[in-house]
């Protein structure tokens, strides 16, 4: 193949010089994992922290791993959780095109151009020295490398197929650097030639990513710490093209326990998980954020704008994160406390007519209540289900020892104060809570006295969102006085 020169010096051209620039280059698997977000966050807050440009590639190249509509899971992702990129497949840019398959006519190009200069050679053992990135057979010993020009173009022109080789010097040494692991020293001679084109002129993974990575600028390449090993051979790439070489951030994964990392396959959540589970965006990206990376000081909770203030590459840690399902509980329960009662209402209102779908009670009322006695959204049905329909509860519910009550009490109580409910003209906040309030100084009796059996009675439930005077109002009058009128009933029945 005739090179061609002026087209090289043309694709040098285009790229962006003087600025940080990282990539995100998922696979389109499907779902987005844990480490795969951590990923995404980490490499925009890179970008972010240092002014810089955070781009999107899609890697689609082996196809037997696409699933459809993945690529959408992706754009749907890095969208709600904040992630704007600057260039990608939807947005375009100078580097482009953004998605691997699209650009996969110059990879062949850049192969041929790593023969010339020493730093590749064509191979034509056949399928047994493999075509794969990293497939568990012996190093090949590089026999296609010592073949003369004279052998190499008698075998071209019979036809037979051949991969292209990266040329690893067998003698020496290759040091890299990485922001976590600091400088790695390796001998040559334990790395192995690797397939860069396979012989239907197609990529390997770790080939198309140098060369995209170079043509696009990237000044800092995060990555998971299973690509340490892949780190020497990318070098020598670089290095074999006389390229600079980007700054490496490899970051150790995220694991279930001391022992295993997080799978999809071992029934691990995705971020999609997540979601369905009642997490919200804010307290799972803040939450991941901290899986591998440590800010100075004490605090935890951070808006994505605070953490491109304080995120420093230097706070990534080289020991594996483990990701606690409590933790993230937690965080996600401090969000929903410190949200807007407008923006909670918002998020549980599906929650909530999951179960309560008479429209006369009130889901603002009800998401009130539920605001901060909710960990997980998906906590919120079995909360409120009383609402919809009182459950078969038992009477000794009416005993409570710190509100003086039993059920002899409950039933004295509740049979007072029926007639008051009933001609109470103001069925609101204000005026049920001032009726009980009057009442149980009337009848001389504590407040809780006289609240705790009407909460039960209204709600068949020893734990409630929300108390009595909360609970009669969203029920409405007649309903609540359906259910003390039940609760009357059935105390009377128990004695």
């Amino acid at each position: 193949m005739a090179l061609d020169y002026k087209w090289f010096e043309e694709m040098e051209a285009r790229i962006p010089k003087g600025e940080v620039r990282t990539r995100f280059a998922p696979s389109p698997t499907g779902y987005m994992h844990v480490g795969n977000l951590r990923t995404a966050l980490y490499t925009y807050l890179i970008a972010r922290s240092m002014g810089g440009k955070f781009i999107l590639r899609i890697e689609d190249t082996d196809q037997g791993r696409y699933v459809d509509g993945a690529v959408d899971v992706i754009y749907n992702t890095l969208r709600d959780c904040g992630l704007t990129h600057d260039e990608g497949p939807d947005i375009g840019g100078p580097v482009g095109p953004y998605i691997q398959s699209q650009r996969r006519d110059l990879y062949l190009k850049y192969a041929e151009l790593l023969i010339e200069k020493g730093g590749a050679y064509r191979c034509f053992c056949g399928k047994d020295t493999d075509e794969s990135d990293d497939a568990g057979f012996k190093k090949y010993d590089g026999r296609c490398a010592r073949l003369s020009p004279e052998e190499i173009q008698a075998k071209l022109d019979a036809g037979m197929p051949y991969v292209i080789r990266q040329k690893i010097p067998r003698e020496g040494e290759t040091t890299f650097s990485d922001v976590v692991f600091g400088d790695i020293t390796v001998p040559n001679d334990s790395l192995d030639d690797n397939v860069l084109i396979k012989s239907d002129g197609l990529p390997t993974y770790n080939f198309a990513n140098v060369i995209d990575d170079h043509l696009m600028g990237i000044t800092h390449v995060v990555r998971g710490s299973e690509y340490l090993s892949s780190a020497p051979k990318y070098n020598l790439l670089y290095q074999s093209f006389g390229w600079d070489i980007p700054v490496y951030v490899h970051c150790s994964p995220v694991m279930r326990d001391a022992h295993s990392k997080m799978s999809k396959r071992h029934g691990d959540p995705s971020y999609e998980d997540l979601l369905a589970q009642g997490y919200l965006n804010d307290a799972i990206l803040n939450y991941v954020a901290l899986l591998g990376w440590s800010p100075r000081g004490e605090r935890e909770i951070y808006s994505l704008q605070e953490l491109t203030e304080v995120f420093d590459i230097t706070g990534i840690s080289k020991s594996p994160a483990i990701f606690d399902i409590e933790k993230l509980k937690y965080f996600n329960s401090e969000y929903i406390r410190a949200a807007s009662p407008e923006r909670f209402a918002a998020l549980a209102e599906p929650y909530i007519r999951s179960v309560v779908t008479d429209p006369a009670m009130d889901a603002g009322k009800i998401a009130a209540i539920l605001q901060q006695r909710c960990e997980v959204l998906t906590d919120i049905p079995e909360k409120i289900d009383f609402f919809s329909a009182l459950p078969d509860y038992p009477t000794d519910l009416f005993i409570h020892k710190k509100s003086k009550c039993d059920t002899a009490v409950a039933l004295s109580m509740l049979t007072a104060v029926l007639p008051d409910l009933e001609a109470l003209d103001s069925w609101d906040h204000d005026g049920i809570y001032g009726l009980l309030v009057e009442k149980a100084a009337a009848l001389g009796v504590k407040n809780a006295t006289l609240m705790w059996p009407v909460r039960i009675a209204a709600s068949g439930k020893a734990v409630t969102p929300g108390g009595a005077v909360e609970i009669c109002e969203i029920l409405g009058k007649e309903e609540t006085l359906r259910r003390l009128r039940l609760a009357v009933a059935r105390l009377q029945a128990a004695e």
